[in-house]
């Protein structure tokens, strides 16, 4: 690829419409859905390593860190 090109104002207007949309759902959940991730439990293993990982990644050195 040789040429450059430039973006014409009908493309810039694009560009700005899609960068000022939210993101969202495509549906709210029904009362059963919700009913049901409410009465869930969380692994306590799974809290467990999150906070493991969680942990490491504020202690992490060098490159890969996360400021």
């Amino acid at each position: 690829m040789t040429e450059r090109t430039r973006p014409n104002e009908e493309t810039r207007q694009a560009e700005r419409a899609e960068a000022d949309t939210k993101a969202s759902p495509d549906r709210m959940p029904t009362p059963e859905e919700e009913q049901l991730a409410d009465s869930l439990e969380s692994d306590p293993e799974v809290a467990k390593n999150y906070e493991e990982m969680a942990e490491r990644g504020a202690n992490q050195k060098g490159e890969g860190r996360i400021p």
